[in-house]
């Protein structure tokens, strides 16, 4: 059974304090939380990867709680991980991305 939690969910909603007025500005911000939770999302399938990368040792049961709790563990450190400058995977997309930006009032 695949329980997967979806990071985007949670980083949306905590990340509302710092709200600009500019339009450009929202733009720019709204692309850096897009990339941060890219980033996350990525780090996050890493960490899936890596964790079947580990022998099961048979000390602990395997149940679905303790998948759900893996993965929610995986998911908080991706998430944590991505935080401020993350591996540096959502800063170059940012950088990259907030080129292609359309200018204020230049409509495409």
């Amino acid at each position: 059974m695949n329980l997967s939690i979806d990071p985007r969910t949670m980083l949306s909603a905590s990340d509302t304090k710092n709200q600009a007025t500019d339009p450009k500005e929202k733009e720019l911000h709204a692309l850096r939380q897009t990339c941060r939770e890219f980033e996350a999302i990525y780090i996050n399938e890493m960490y899936k990867a890596m964790r079947k990368t580990v022998p099961e040792s048979g000390l602990f049961e395997k149940d679905m709680s303790s998948e759900l709790y893996k993965e929610m563990l995986d998911m908080e450190l991706a998430k944590q991980t991505a935080a401020g400058k993350g591996m540096g995977v959502g800063e170059a997309m940012y950088n990259q991305l907030k080129e292609q930006l359309p200018a204020p009032g230049n409509n495409k």
